[in-house]
């Protein structure tokens, strides 16, 4: 989910792109060649929660420019390229993702970072 304001400005999911199956449905490629998590995104039916949010956005005219970003990870490169992009000054999350390059950019690129402690 994206802020601003205290107004929800889009949202996103985990999942294959609108209309098409979702690999629970037509099997994992990633699973099936043994694929660690946070490696070859590129070989996923799906998009994160992240890259659908900004695709929302943009569907809808939105701007994420000094957006906080709520999201249950730490954000994978691909989707902290794309945050960056969008002009997104903050990350907010839960759990860890093993993606270091991911972590180095955002704070290269002066994106606020906030681990939820639980």
């Amino acid at each position: 989910m994206a802020v601003r304001n205290r107004q929800i400005l889009a949202t996103g999911y985990n999942g294959a792109p609108a209309g098409l199956a979702h690999c629970s449905e037509v099997g994992c490629v990633r699973a099936t060649l043994g694929i660690p998590s946070g490696e070859r995104h590129e070989l996923c039916r799906g998009l994160h929660a992240e890259q659908n949010l900004i695709i929302q956005a943009a569907v809808h005219g939105v701007a994420m420019s000094d957006a906080t970003v709520y999201c249950t990870f730490q954000p994978c490169v691909v989707c902290s390229k794309m945050l960056i992009n969008a002009k997104v000054a903050r990350v907010v999350f839960a759990g860890e993702y093993p993606d270091r390059l991911a972590y180095e950019m955002l704070q290269e690129a002066g994106v606020e970072l906030s681990r939820i402690q639980q």
